[in-house]
């Protein structure tokens, strides 16, 4: 019987090509994180097999490093489950380690690095202007620059935007590209990050909403005797943790601030829990009363979405039971764990954790509320 489980390595400067024999077979543990959290980038580490004579100490610590002529190492990890292939990661290498053998034990090197976002946080570019342009023309602006690197941009445009004219005020760049991106997606209560893929040396880089709606991911079963293809799975309902932001209107007529309170559901975001948590606590927005009235619209929804998750799971799995690789920023159903959180979760953080005939992924859902919103998930 075919290995379920076939791994794939790419690396090399700017395009990166497979990786030679040597490489793979001293390859004893790859370990990618991905996450859904603001502002999170996607994270590898490779730990490699070596000797005093090892071939990998000219790839990685030397073509890795600071080399004029290879500013940057690119790594690509590709893994095949049962025929279907799932780019895992497209990064560069931003930190390499040794460690010494001791007795039967070779020495250690262990290759760290994150995704493409790392290019993007290498030159300050503040200073650069932006006239009549809104935030998502910016973002595809700034995004363009990488394009040889194969990243593809994907805008989603506020419904409120607002259109800077050029005699008021002229926005300008404070900053390197990712700091800035990152700027702009919390004003406008969204989220950027690159995702890898479909094909091995192409990255989408999404700066847009949070997306809470599609097909979901099939069922991770708990307790559901052969059916169960979860090693772990548990459960929490804080209550505490949902705030009610307040936005402040500055009224031009009478100078006087109007407080608005802001809902956590959108179209995009909806309910995945048919009771949610009831706010607690009412939590001002600071800064809102300077703004317009689009602007602090957008900085309350941000707000309240990043509040309104009260229901957390996290657990661990076998790929090779589950029958597919688990992605983050994706619906994930639940069986088995009881009525209050059956049902619909989102996928928040996944980390791969693949040796040498095994392949495990420890992940964290969460939700908006308790009890499931669908009689039925796919299995």
């Amino acid at each position: 019987m075919a290995d379920p489980v076939h791994l794939t390595l790419l690396i090399g400067p700017a395009v990166p090509v497979p990786a030679p024999r040597e490489v793979t077979d001293a390859l004893t543990e790859v370990q990618v994180t991905t996450s859904a959290e603001p502002g999170a980038a996607s994270g590898f580490q490779l730990v490699f097999s070596i000797s005093n004579q090892s071939p990998l100490y000219t790839l990685f610590l030397l073509a890795g490093g600071a080399a004029a002529a290879l500013p940057i190492m690119r790594v690509i990890v590709v893994v095949t489950v049962r025929g279907r292939p799932d780019v895992l990661i497209d990064g560069v290498v931003t930190k390499t380690d040794v460690s010494g053998g001791t007795g039967a034990q070779p020495a250690k090197l262990t290759v760290t690095g994150v995704d493409l976002t790392a290019v993007m946080n290498l030159i300050d570019f503040s200073g650069i202007p932006y006239p009549a342009m809104p935030p998502p023309a910016r973002v595809l602006l700034i995004l363009a620059k990488y394009a040889i690197l194969g990243i593809i941009p994907l805008v989603v445009p506020s419904f409120l935007t607002d259109v800077p004219i050029p005699v008021q005020r002229i926005p300008r760049q404070q900053g390197k590209d990712l700091e800035y991106i990152n700027h702009l997606a919390d004003e406008a209560g969204y989220v950027f990050y690159i995702t890898p893929g479909p094909a091995p040396g192409s990255n989408v880089a999404y700066w847009g909403p949070q997306i809470k709606v599609g097909v979901p991911q099939p069922a991770l079963n708990v307790d559901m005797g052969p059916h169960t293809n979860v090693e772990s799975l548990s459960f929490t309902f804080d209550s505490e943790s949902k705030t009610l932001p307040v936005v402040f209107v500055h009224n031009q007529e009478t100078k006087v601030p109007i407080p608005v309170p802001i809902p956590d559901i959108s179209p995009l975001n909806p309910p995945l829990g048919l009771i949610p948590p009831i706010p607690k606590r009412i939590e001002p927005v600071p800064g809102t009363a300077k703004r317009s009235l689009i602007e602090a619209a957008l900085l309350g929804m941000a707000r309240a979405a990043r509040s309104s998750d009260a229901v957390k799971g996290t657990g661990s799995l076998d790929v090779v039971r589950y029958g597919r690789v688990l992605k983050a920023r994706q619906l994930v159903g639940v069986r088995g764990a009881g009525p209050p959180f059956d049902g619909l979760h989102f996928v928040e953080r996944v980390t791969h954790t693949i040796t040498r005939g095994e392949y495990k992924q420890s992940f964290s859902l969460n939700r908006n509320g308790l009890l499931s919103t669908v009689p039925v998930v796919p299995a």
